[in-house]
């Protein structure tokens, strides 16, 4: 007879209660299924913008080299006027 009591409670208490949780759970997941869509998507548009770089940073390492081998005989004329 206690068993059939036990039983009872646990169908009428228990069971909704972890339906319950499950549920809130499961639409947590869906949130974040959601997030995790939109952030590769972002991520595959950010790298197809990203293919260019490597040829930017040479192109401004070579403009980098230029200017400054240009001011290193600008300050070496500078120099010489005033010494």
């Amino acid at each position: 007879m206690l068993w059939w009591i036990g039983n009872i409670v646990l169908l009428v208490a228990v069971v909704p209660v972890l339906v319950a949780l499950l549920n809130r759970v499961l639409a947590a997941l869906e949130r974040i299924r959601g997030a995790a869509d939109e952030i590769l998507v972002g991520g595959g548009a950010l790298a197809a913008e990203l293919e260019d770089v490597p040829a930017t940073l040479a192109q401004t390492g070579a403009t980098v080299d230029a200017v400054s081998s240009g001011a290193v005989r600008y300050a070496g004329s500078v120099a010489k006027l005033l010494g």
